[in-house]
């Protein structure tokens, strides 16, 4: 791949992860696709975009941690009900039909944006809820599913958990993304980048740049974040959900 090249996929890879970082997720939506039109197929781009993907999570945690700390019960119970489940995904989408996936996610993508869109106060403050056995039992089951669909689609899985982490535990929108950033953006997608990396391929030689403009977009995105507070992320998580859907859908 030649330098025109390299710094393509570095602009469409820094465009959308500051736009990821920014609303909570739905890095894929521009990256994932472009990947594909720009030759590769649908295992091969989805692996090349995963691996790609974890410098987005680096870069959140660059900004992030520099303005807030993360909950260890959160971290554990994210980490502990998503990985396993992101393992599964990546090797059950090897048998699932795309056209079928595709369509089911782009039905569920559109219906958080119009939830979020239909609850103006959701997750602009921070009101913790569900912090007992039975609500972490049913949070981590649907992180666990969560985790599954993460490890075998790319467009817009993280703005599940982000509204997830609203919704049921009482996060407001820029703590959500924090943990929606650093933990699936780094781990969720280093554990389904591994495992599609073992059994499928991965272009290398396009990922410097990708890499790149995934660490750059997901601090400058997350710097934003920070800067403009949950009004702007919310506004920003409900155009991200709707184009996704949309994307989904009709494309």
């Amino acid at each position: 791949m030649g330098y025109l090249e390299q710094l393509v996929l570095f602009v469409i890879s820094f465009l959308a992860n500051t736009f990821s970082s920014f609303s909570g997720g739905g890095a894929g939506l521009i990256q994932f696709p472009a990947l594909i039109f720009l030759g590769l197929s649908f295992s091969v781009a989805l692996a090349t975009h995963k691996v790609a993907s974890v410098a987005l999570g680096l870069g959140a945690a660059l900004r992030y941690l520099k303005n807030e700390r993360l909950e260890r019960h959160f971290v554990a119970i994210i980490l502990a009900a998503g990985i396993p489940g992101v393992i599964i995904g990546a090797r059950a989408i090897l048998f699932v039909p795309e056209e079928i996936a595709l369509l089911g996610l782009g039905l569920l993508t559109g219906s958080l944006g119009l939830y979020s869109i239909l609850k103006p106060d959701l997750g602009q403050d921070y009101s913790p809820k569900h912090r007992d056995s039975y609500g972490y039992l049913v949070g981590a089951g649907v992180l666990f599913l969560l985790g599954i669909l993460n490890g075998s689609l790319t467009s817009g899985t993280g703005l599940f958990v982000t509204l997830w982490l609203v919704a049921w535990f009482g996060l407001d929108y820029q703590r959500a993304v924090a943990y929606t950033l650093i933990l699936v953006g780094f781990f969720w997608n280093g554990t389904g980048a591994l495992t599609l990396g073992f059994f499928g391929t991965i272009r290398w030689d396009w990922l410097p740049a990708l890499l790149l403009g995934s660490l750059l977009g997901g601090y400058v995105g997350t710097h934003l974040a920070i800067k403009h507070g949950n009004q702007y992320i919310k506004r920003a998580f409900e155009c991200v959900t709707l184009l996704i859907s949309a994307k989904l859908l009709f494309a």
